[in-house]
């Protein structure tokens, strides 16, 4: 028999781990699950668990984000998407609430259904990057609602509103499994659209934002990543604007969208400094909301919006030395040349409203 490499080694190590994870936190849940219980059920040391994980919450976090990427391909698209924004929202709220509990079931198995982060993020950044989360969580629902209204992101308050409801009713469900009727928050995820809200203001900050610098800076368009959204490759070669983000930034997302050109490709990219645990929150929480929209939009109707989740390929073609979770970085490519450069607060904003191209050459 052939030896495993090392790297093949690790996987499987990794894969042992993470096996043995999900039996002790569906078992026990998190705050009552232990590493040492998790390296007996691996017939691993401690130290090896530690040597492939970080500590508790990124495993944790791990095998959430591990059990959503399953689900996003266990079911195929639908034959067609709903004909209406409140039937739009009332099949995404079915689909999302089959992860709540049902009464009786244990509170282990529960948290694993619920994708529950209580007691999980437990200091304020890790809270500041939910945040931001699920703002860009609401963008992509936001898109989907509209997928061919020619101007963006105008539901994006309304799916806020509606992962507002189904966030609380998870918190109800969580610690108090039984209470609320699914059906009738199905009902009254549908009743929101009827309800008239603002989605049009700009920020205030955009106006005192730095405007993108004109350049002509070779783009060499890294290759081999993944969009999110449709699950095809992810080609940054195409114009358009590429907006790198850290996740305490990701709300910016939504800045880009509303001032980019209908013609261009928008690229979000999500970059982070910590991708043992931010990093798995981001992909947890992204997988995770995917998966839900491909289950009631079909795949033309996704949003045009491609999303990246950084392999430390991205950030070092845009130039970037280093990244954090408050990274905010913007491109914008035309005919294989980078042609405007922004940074700071509104880059996504101002990079998508460049208007200066690459002079010809005589």
């Amino acid at each position: 028999m052939a030896r495993l490499t090392r790297a093949q080694q690790q996987e499987r190590t990794r894969a042992t781990v993470l096996a043995a994870a999900r039996h002790e936190f569906a078992e026990h849940g998190y705050a009552e699950a232990k590493v040492d219980r998790i390296a007996e059920r691996a017939e691993l040391t401690r130290g090896a668990v530690y040597s492939n994980f970080t500590g508790k919450r990124a495993l944790y976090l791990a095998v959430l984000a591990d059990t959503a990427e399953r689900a996003r391909g266990s079911a195929g698209p639908p034959t067609e998407s709903p004909d209406s924004v409140g039937r739009s929202l009332g099949a995404f709220a079915r689909v999302w609430l089959e992860r709540l509990p049902f009464a009786g079931e244990t509170p282990g198995s529960g948290h694993l259904q619920l994708r529950s982060l209580s007691g999980v993020l437990d200091d304020d950044p890790a809270r500041a990057a939910l945040a931001e989360l699920i703002r860009f969580e609401a963008l992509l629902l936001g898109l989907a609602l509209e997928p061919r209204s020619p101007v963006r992101a105008r539901k994006v308050r309304l799916a806020e509103l509606t992962l507002t409801l189904l966030h609380g009713a998870a918190g109800l469900a969580e610690n108090a499994p039984g209470v609320g009727d699914p059906f009738d928050l199905v009902r009254a995820a549908e009743h929101l659209a009827g309800i008239a809200i603002v989605d049009d203001a700009q920020p205030p900050h955009l106006a005192y934002a730095d405007p993108a610098r004109p350049v002509t800076d070779p783009w060499a368009a890294p290759r081999g990543l993944r969009d999110e959204i449709s699950g095809r490759p992810a080609d940054l070669a195409r114009d358009g604007v590429i907006v790198a983000l850290g996740v305490q930034r990701l709300g910016a997302a939504e800045e880009a969208v509303r001032a980019a050109r209908l013609r261009d490709d928008v690229t979000v990219v999500v970059v982070t400094d910590d991708p043992a645990e931010t990093g798995r929150l981001a992909r947890l929480r992204i997988v995770d909301l995917v998966g839900c929209l491909r289950r009631v939009f079909r795949p033309d109707d996704l949003p045009r919006l491609r999303v990246v989740l950084d392999d430390h390929t991205v950030a070092p073609a845009l130039g970037l030395g280093e990244v954090g979770d408050h990274t905010e970085v913007a491109v914008r490519v035309h005919g294989g040349t980078i042609v405007a450069r922004a940074q700071g607060r509104g880059a996504g904003h101002a990079a998508a409203t460049a208007t200066e191209l690459p002079r010809a050459r005589s």
